[in-house]
């Protein structure tokens, strides 16, 4: 089951760590399966508030992506950004293949208390 780093990043000046981050996080999260599905676009807040920017890394499991997080080659490297650009970032496991939100809301709803 696929999974997927998630990082909601605010905005902040243009610093050479940070430039050297991204020059050098391809390699980080490619022995792990990973690979960038958002990166560097603009988004469109349809409700609520959302400033900054959005990065999604998708892997093949939830494990290569905590096994890359965890990695020596990520952890040298996250300070760069860390130090310049604040943000929070996830790891959430993706939904299975044939995954049918009809089945949730049913069982969601025979779990509610009787009226």
């Amino acid at each position: 089951m696929s999974a997927y780093a998630i990082a909601h990043l605010q905005e902040a000046a243009p610093h050479a760590e940070v430039a050297e981050y991204i020059e050098r996080i391809t390699a980080t999260f490619e022995p792990y399966g990973g690979r960038f599905l958002v990166h560097g676009a603009q988004h469109e807040v349809m409700e609520g508030a959302w400033p900054g920017h959005v990065v999604v890394i998708g892997f093949p499991s939830i494990s290569e992506a905590r096994a890359w997080w965890a990695s020596a080659a990520y952890q040298e490297i996250a300070p760069l950004r860390a130090r310049h650009i604040e943000g929070d970032i996830i790891l959430v496991p993706g939904v299975p293949e044939g995954y049918d939100a009809t089945l949730t809301g049913k069982a969601l709803r025979e779990a509610l208390p009787a009226r």
